[in-house]
């Protein structure tokens, strides 16, 4: 089932079905290879490498691409294969846990990305990398990495144009443009997303998205933790970062005792 949130372990429906699209997309992209002689690796297997040790270090592919970005900064290919390669070694264990959580080194290297792709959209590119462009919401913008809805509403509307029935990419781009408070297009999205889902989809569909308007305009979806003692309430912030505020207790009226039975 498309919206099926029944499934242990997942999160909101919306980020876990285009997840999985990007994920599907890596196969056509080959591991980020289209056009920059990479092999298979980088974030899609970063888990499993972690495990062994056996990531590839794209290290110097970095490099390479950051020098000729700089030598020539008007060539997009220069940036694009800049961001292919900085992804590439995003899978590696320094930066993602054996848990699968992305790293302070590993969001660095992923902001690091996130520049990239934005200079390299800057130089208009008459065909931009949709692939790349979903994978950058999913993998780069996500509320669990950086934290950046504009951005990846940015990116969604790059690949929305070549998957126009996707209701999956049109559900995506409302939870985003939610929580980027543009709630015009995310009420926009949300009926083409709700008009292009199966119909016994719908309701389940309409009622997430609902929850996300809701999130988004609360500002984000909180989260109560206790440390030492003491009670916070969390919610993501931009770039990756949480804040959290202090939950006080109300002391009892001075003078009050009180009673044992």
């Amino acid at each position: 089932m498309l919206f099926d949130l029944r499934a242990r372990g997942r999160r909101r429906t919306v980020r876990i079905v285009y997840t999985g699209l990007a994920g599907l997309m890596a196969i056509g992209l080959v591991g980020f290879g289209i056009g920059g002689g990479f092999g298979s690796g980088g974030i899609f297997n970063a888990a499993s490498n972690s495990e062994g040790g056996s990531h590839t270090s794209y290290a110097k592919e970095v490099q390479r691409y950051e020098r000729l970005a700089t030598q020539q900064p008007r060539n997009a290919a220069a940036w694009e294969g800049l961001v292919k390669a900085l992804l590439h070694e995003a899978g590696g264990s320094q930066y993602v846990s054996e848990a699968g959580v992305v790293t302070s080194k590993g969001k660095e290297l992923l902001k690091r990305a996130s520049r990239a792709w934005e200079s390299y959209l800057g130089l208009n590119p008459p065909k931009p990398n949709t692939e790349l462009a979903l994978l950058m919401t999913t993998h780069v913008y996500d509320e669990q990495v950086l934290n950046e809805p504009a951005q990846a509403v940015q990116a969604l509307q790059i690949v929305l144009p070549t998957r126009p029935k996707s209701a999956a990419l049109w559900a995506a781009l409302a939870e985003d443009a939610y929580r980027a408070k543009n709630v015009r297009l995310g009420d926009l999205a949300s009926q083409k997303a709700v008009a292009l889902a199966p119909a016994a989809q719908q309701p389940r569909l309409t009622t997430e998205l609902a929850e996300a308007k809701k999130n988004g305009a609360a500002g984000g979806k909180t989260y109560t933790t206790t440390t030492n003692g003491k009670t916070y309430v969390v919610k993501a912030a931009g770039g990756g970062s949480f804040t959290g505020t202090e939950v006080k207790t109300t002391p009892p009226p001075a003078g009050t005792t009180s009673t044992k039975k």
